[in-house]
Parts: structure tokens; sequence; C-alpha cells
């Protein structure tokens, strides 16, 4: 079975949904995405594995390893990542349905256009081209669940004892520009447990809102520390953020607020470690609940995603560079990155269409850059897996 167009392999893939949600009655299993998968990767001489994520049932990863036919190379190689869901949609904002690839004003619309299923079709396209007998080097595809939420994909797949590539590259949207280092990423909740009663007897009760007044100061404070105090000049917004996002508290105008919640979210620097920083919101907090015992509680929304710290100079992010005539850059936004570093390989994100259109109605590709994206990726691949590299290395 020969594999289908670029076209019908992006179609095929947005057809099926893949949602990953925190809000069970949205969330979906990927498997149909990664059975789809799997079998092109069949077709090109892949050899496939499939598991379950243990913290997650009903979500799945796959690995695909291809080995060189005529070389006792079968270490390292390149491995070619990407993830299999996407985020909720908005119906009423959307202008198409999101689940069929359609074409208009020379763009290609579908939830996962560019964030990220698409980058697999051009994957497979490039593989298609490049002569399996004249490969040197492993190729490897990775396709992870649930990147969108907990990252549980990838941090399962970095705990591999057997897989170390030499490279990796993650195809999420970068208009194919490198990307050698970004922010992490750290979602608390801030709970302030006070006592309620009659608004008549304010003193019978702790108004948890007047508390929260006071940890939003001590945030603020925090805030301003983490500007002055942490810089790296190769970002965009160059220090650490931090965010008040969603806040709610009491029931009624005449009752003493019992409880207030308030959801931050914290983007870390490289070199700023989650740990430490979980220490500074401690600590910002410390004195509130030494004076009210007991009602305040810090608590992670999700497991807190670390920064991705590569190097500007690695052999990867120069070929990179080279191959896409662009010079690799800092991002403000976060990506399974840290988690596949961890398999020992150099690492860059780098992948089709612009972040920009992430996470929007509407989501699409610019027709107009599907070949020189299609060229990139497929040099990419040449180089690292199919140029002889003895010649290369001399």
């Amino acid at each position: 079975m020969s594999l289908p167009s670029f076209l019908e392999m992006y179609k095929s893939l947005i057809a099926q949904p893949s949602i990953s949600a925190i809000d069970k009655r949205l969330d979906q299993s990927n498997k149909a995405v990664i059975n789809t998968l799997a079998a092109w990767c069949s077709d090109l001489g892949f050899t496939v594995e499939i598991t379950e994520l243990e913290s997650a049932p009903g979500k799945f990863n796959l690995l695909a390893k291809r080995d060189p036919l005529n070389s006792a190379y079968t270490a390292g190689g390149l491995m070619l990542a990407g993830h299999t869901d996407t985020v909720p949609y908005d119906d009423a904002r959307w202008n198409s349905d999101p689940f069929t690839l359609s074409q208009k004003d020379n763009k290609l619309f579908g939830l996962g256009s560019i964030d990220m299923k698409g980058f697999f079709a051009f994957v497979l396209e490039a593989i298609k081209t490049l002569e399996h007998k004249n490969q040197k080097a492993p190729i490897l595809l990775l396709a992870t669940a649930d990147e969108e939420t907990t990252m549980a994909g990838a941090q399962q797949i970095a705990k591999h004892q057997q897989l170390k590539p030499d490279h990796c590259v993650i195809g999420e949207p970068t208009d194919m520009v490198p990307v050698f280092t970004h922010k992490g990423h750290m979602s608390s909740a801030i709970r302030i447990t006070g006592r309620s009663g009659h608004s008549s007897d304010p003193e019978r009760g702790l108004n948890a809102i007047e508390i929260m007044q006071q940890v939003i100061t001590k945030l603020l404070h925090l805030k301003e520390e983490l500007k002055n105090k942490y810089s790296i000049e190769h970002f965009a917004v160059p220090h650490p953020t931090l965010n008040l996002g969603h806040i709610h508290g009491g029931d009624n105008a005449n009752r003493i607020c019992g409880c207030c919640e308030l959801h931050i979210d914290i983007r870390p620097l490289p070199g700023l470690s989650i740990i430490e920083l979980q220490q500074m919101l401690l600590a910002a907090t410390h004195s509130i609940n030494e004076q009210y015992p007991g009602s305040v509680d810090v608590i992670d929304l999700h497991d807190p995603i670390p920064a991705f710290h590569g190097q500007p100079d690695s052999g990867l992010v120069k070929l990179a560079e080279k191959i896409s005539g662009q010079r690799a850059i800092a991002v403000n936004y976060c990506t399974e990155a840290p988690f596949l570093q961890q398999l020992g390989c150099e690492t860059i994100v780098m992948g089709p269409g612009s972040i920009q259109q992430a996470h929007q109605p509407d989501e699409h590709l610019a027709m107009e850059k599907i070949k020189p994206s299609q060229k990139m990726i497929t040099d990419l691949i040449n180089k690292c897996c199919f140029e002889d590299k003895q010649k290369a290395s001399s």
C-alpha cells in the first residue's frame, strides 16, 4: 500500500478528533491518529511501537524507527517529534468545520493544521522522497499524547532507557525558524480559606477576599522581584513573568466570604528552577499564613514544565540555521523540549506554520509556505540521516 499524497495525509489527520482537555467532557483519545500514523510509518519500512500512557489510560504515544539497510549504524540518528492532540475549539468562532481540511484564500484551515498534526504530513512526505537504500543513520518519529494539558506523553518517553537519538527536532509552528531555548510554565492556585458569617458582624468571620488582597500585594512584589532579579537578553520578554489570570470568591453580598481562589501563571527563564520558584511563591505568602494560620494554600494546577535550555552554537542549531537561512531564537512559550532533551540529544524546536495561529479560531497554514517548509524539512533529514558521515565531518 502506497502512502497517500501530502494533502490526503493532512486531511486524514485533521479529520480525526484528538482534543486534550482538563475538562473530561471535552477530553478525547488520540488512538485514531496514532493508528493512522502507525500504518503510514509501517508502509515506509519503520518498526512501530505504540504505548499507552501510564498516567492517562486511553492516550497513546507512538515511537517509530527505521534503521539504514546497508549500515551497522543503528544507534543515534534523528528523532522528529510532535504531539497528536489539539486544544478544544469554540465552534461559534470557526467559519468552517474544524475537522474538515478546507482551502480558502490560499490557506489550509483545520484544527491542528499547524499545532501540530500537519508536521507529521511534512515529515512523512519528506521521508517518502528519500530512498531507504541511501539512508546512513536511524530516523525516528515520535508522536505524543496530551502535550496541550499535562505533557504526560513526553514525560513518559523521557524515561525510555534505550532511546538515545543524537538529534531531536520538535515540529511546533515556528515558521521554520530554529528555537534553541524557551521559558517554562507553572500554573498555581492560591486558595484562601476564611470563615463565613453574616455581613452585619464582620468580626465573627474571616473574610477570604480581604486576605486575598494582602496575598495579591505580595504577589505583585514578587512579580517585580522576578523582573528585576532575572534577565536573559535572548528573549523578547527578557524576564520571568507572573500573571494573575483568574479569581473567584464568595457567594453573596451579605455573607462574609469564606473562600477565595486565585489562579496565576509564571513563566520561568532557563536557570530558574521550578523548585526555587515554588519556594519563592511560598515565601511570599508565609507571613500571611502566620498571621492567619492555615488560611493560605498554594496548589499546582498541573505538573510544572521547566524551561528548555539549549546551546545556540550546537551542531544541530548551526545546521538548522544554515538550512532555514534564519538565526536561532528564544521564545516565551513552552514545548516538550525540556523532557525530550533528557534523552541526551541535541534538541531544537522548528516547524511549519506560525505560532500566531496556534489555539486560534480558523487555525490555518499559509499555502505559500508549504514548498519552502517541505524543502527545509527534507534537507534537514537528508543532512542528518542520508549524507555520508565521514564526508559530512571532513
